[in-house]
């Protein structure tokens, strides 16, 4: 798109501009260190750094134009508002250029990443995907730029923290096909209760236009309901067998990776998950559910799900170090709801003395009010999981965990923060052992699994120890 058309397409004026004409040919880009020739910088005023301050490196990386709201001394199209601008330019591509491809747009409160992996995978033809959780405000629009007019699919990922932030992105990027995978806790503390955020994950089955497809979790007893909101067809992907799309014969292995028969109307065929924890059945079978709908078979449906790998890091992330301790990285966020499906998929990749679960969990943000029965009740579950080891790492969050746990009779260790948790890990992990780290994002555990798959000191013994 040339200037001229998208300072017309966002209400904006060109400023510092020679060549009204040129055209933006890339991406758009919010940090100046990605920028690249053909690219649009968006200058975002931030908590830490305003954008603005950036224009111009941006451009001697070859960014065409800003979007900025005031004039920075390089070619700049300026607006009043930059994030309702950027958001105005991705409608005006996806009613535009871009009015061929078909959206789908995924929310809920866990399984959205993974769901997203898969059906990238299975759709047919050219996909875009959300990269990582770019499901925002201003992750949205940018995966929308990223798109072209080969695109068949864009696949989207919807977040709220409030009522009415689905149905905002939803105005942007209007859906041709709904996904909801659940309704959990996440972000409870924001939304004030179950049925408030059932009513906010909703809104994107309400902005289905006629013809529209939703595809919804049938064993999920808050999302059923949603049915009456969509204004297209329904498809239901679940376990009984009152869902359109499902999966029997269920098996797991030693990686903890599922196995089953796709079950639709039109036939069956085998499936073998290269996703690890039980909890990918249901977002493979979304994806399904998506596939059949673009008109697959169910043998090339399952072909391509039997393929598919996770492309979101963080998530579920398996590294066997040369040792063998198996390091399980799902350090990217957690929620009552996800933290439950990880200890599970833990229980079922360990069993017997060569080959030792171990739980290092950190504190679940946003939960309000629930805050410490969540923990408290994880604590529980991760006792119930028969685990050979729970680490609960940081303050009155591992606290209530840790309480749960002894509740529940089991044993777990607290301690303060990451470096005690290494000191207790390096010495204790043998070959075999199989160790999940999980906890919200603020809490950067990954960063305890980059130092656990460095080389480690000589093994010693394996303690359930507790403070």
């Amino acid at each position: 798109m040339s200037l001229t058309t998208i300072a017309e397409a966002v209400g904006g004026r060109l400023a510092d501009v020679i060549d009204p004409g040129v055209q933006v040919t890339e991406p758009a880009v919010f940090d100046s260190r990605e920028a690249g020739p053909g690219s649009l910088f968006v200058a975002l005023a931030g908590e830490h750094a305003d954008g603005h301050a950036f224009a111009e490196s941006a451009h001697n990386k070859g960014a065409v134009v800003a979007l900025v709201n005031r004039p920075v001394g390089v070619p700049a199209i300026v607006v009043d508002d930059v994030l309702h601008a950027f958001g105005t330019l991705a409608h005006s591509l996806l009613t535009g250029p871009l009015a061929a491809t078909r959206v789908v747009a995924i929310t809920g409160s866990a399984g959205k990443t993974s769901t997203k992996d898969f059906v990238s995978q299975v759709l047919p033809g050219s996909v875009v995907a959300t990269p990582q959780s770019f499901n925002n405000e201003i992750g949205l629009p940018l995966t929308v730029t990223m798109a072209d007019t080969t695109t068949d699919h864009l696949v989207l990922e919807m977040g709220a923290r409030h009522i009415g932030d689905i149905r905002d992105l939803t105005l942007v990027a209007p859906p041709d096909i709904s996904i909801v995978t659940n309704v959990g806790t996440a972000h409870i503390g924001e939304f004030g209760g179950r049925d408030n955020i059932a009513e906010a994950k909703g809104e994107i089955v309400e902005a289905l236009a006629p013809g529209g497809l939703a595809v919804l979790n049938a064993d999920d007893d808050y999302v059923q309901p949603m049915r009456e909101r969509a204004g297209g067809s329904v498809v239901t992907f679940g376990l009984g067998e009152d869902a359109d799309v499902r999966a029997t014969d269920l098996s797991t292995d030693a990686h903890g990776r599922t196995s089953f028969t796709l079950v639709t109307p039109e036939g069956s065929a085998p499936v073998q998950l290269q996703f690890v924890g039980g909890v990918q059945v249901h977002n493979s079978l979304a994806a399904a559910a998506v596939g059949r709908g673009a008109g697959l078979t169910p043998e090339e449906i399952a072909a391509r799900l039997s393929r598919a790998v996770p492309r979101s890091r963080w998530r579920m992330e398996t590294v066997t170090r040369a040792d063998g301790v198996t390091v399980v990285n799902d350090a990217y966020n957690a929620n009552p709801t996800s933290v439950r499906h990880a200890l599970e998929a833990l229980a079922s990749m360990s069993g017997g003395a060569e080959q030792r679960s171990v739980a290092v969990l950190g504190r679940m943000n946003e939960l309000g009010d629930d805050a410490r029965a969540a923990h408290e009740e994880i604590g529980r579950h991760a006792a119930a999981q028969g685990l050979d080891m729970i680490v609960l790492v940081g303050g009155d969050e591992a606290g209530w965990m840790r309480d749960g746990v002894r509740d529940a009779g089991g044993r777990a260790t607290w301690v303060p923060d990451q470096e005690a948790a290494l000191g207790l890990l390096h010495p204790a992990l043998r070959p075999g052992d199989v160790v999940l780290v999980k906890a919200s994002r603020a809490v950067q555990l990954q960063r305890l699994v980059e130092e656990l798959l460095k080389p480690a000191p000589p093994a010693g013994r394996l303690t359930g120890g507790s403070r």
